[in-house]
């Protein structure tokens, strides 16, 4: 089954052809460098690029996939969540390509495309096992959810406030590095001394309480998490080498970045092997943006690597793109859960569960 898919939610106008969930037949996704000049995304200069793309990303993806609209099965995009001007852009396209062609549509949610890239260029007896526990983090998202089979989704665990892709933006905006910053801190990380400052590693376990019959009991640990603080925290330590006039140094920077990206990724690591602990799944998947952050995989790969079939996408299939829409739309199209053309509007709140 050839699906053509379309994502954007956000900067990257992007589309894909896939077969069967796996096989990436074509993968073109233009990347907007506007924002860069503004230390993050402008949802009014993002709708205005994807209409200028769309049509020749489109084009491109058909050609490198060599195939014609007879060959393709259904029709896939991101019905949400993301910014609502780049969403209608791409949902309006794929409304209209569905109408034209006469082909099946499929809505697909932006977090279930980052958890099925992690099918993706891999063989049946390579892919992921139910069940499963999938950590995906990005600039909007940060989720614990576990799987007990295809498009069987629970939230466990997810952010009280700042995401941590959207932790490492700010931080590269504090440290004044620009956009986009996840790239950006490991970069200069490579460089620092990540024990240097103790950033704090917030847990949201709540405080022991006393039983019924008085006896001091724990709770449960949290698998939720917070990145307001950590933030705040690398804040006030800027402040402090700053202070009288002085500025940071490139050591100090690098220093700062280094104990940042460390705690930010522990914080997501010992989360994980608490919900590894709790749900025992067969198998643990990385996905989203941040997800190709090398020293995020290795401090996984050392709390769980030897403890379960720990998998994650490759680089290139980490940031937003249309190949992992394409891959979750295939497990849709399997079910039939198809959609009216005439119906599909965008929904930048779209909920997963």
């Amino acid at each position: 089954m050839k699906i053509l898919a379309i994502e954007t939610s956000c900067d990257d106008t992007s589309v894909a052809v896939v077969e069967d969930g796996s096989y990436i037949l074509s993968s073109v996704v233009s990347t907007q460098l506007e924002h860069s000049q503004y230390g993050g995304v402008v949802p009014e200069i993002a709708a205005r690029a994807h209409i200028r793309n769309i049509l020749p990303v489109l084009d491109e993806a058909i050609n490198e996939a060599e195939i014609t609209w007879k060959d393709i099965d259904a029709i896939a995009v991101t019905k949400g969540p993301g910014l609502i001007g780049s969403l209608i852009v791409g949902v309006n396209t794929t409304r209209t390509l569905a109408l034209m062609h006469k082909k099946p549509l499929i809505a697909v949610h932006h977090t279930e495309g980052h958890i099925y890239a992690n099918w993706l260029s891999r063989e049946e007896n390579e892919q992921p096992v139910f069940p499963l526990v999938c950590l995906t983090v990005s600039g909007g998202h940060t989720n614990l959810i576990y799987m007990r089979d295809h498009l069987q989704y629970e939230i466990i665990g997810e952010t009280h406030d700042d995401a941590a892709g959207e932790a490492y933006d700010k931080v590269a905006k504090l440290l004044g590095l620009g956009y986009p910053g996840g790239l950006l801190i490991s970069l200069l990380s490579e460089k620092g001394d990540k024990h240097k400052y103790l950033f704090p590693l917030v847990d949201l376990t709540d405080a022991p309480k006393r039983d019924s019959e008085g006896y001091l009991r724990d709770a449960e640990p949290s698998l939720d998490f917070s990145y307001s603080g950590l933030k705040t925290a690398v804040l006030r330590e800027i402040k402090q080498l700053t202070k009288d006039g002085k500025q940071l140094d490139e050591k100090q920077k690098a220093d700062i970045a280094a104990s940042f990206q460390y705690t930010a990724n522990e914080i997501l690591a010992r989360n994980l092997e608490r919900a590894l602990r709790k749900f025992k799944p067969k198998t643990v998947l990385l996905s989203g943006g941040v997800a190709s952050n090398v020293s995020l995989r290795k401090q996984i790969i050392e709390r769980v690597g030897e403890q379960t079939n720990f998998l994650f996408p490759e680089a290139k299939c980490c940031t937003d793109n249309a190949a992992m829409i394409g891959a979750a739309a295939y497990y849709h199209a399997l079910k039939r859960e198809f959609v009216d053309p005439e119906e599909l509007t965008p929904d930048p709140n779209y909920k997963l569960t």
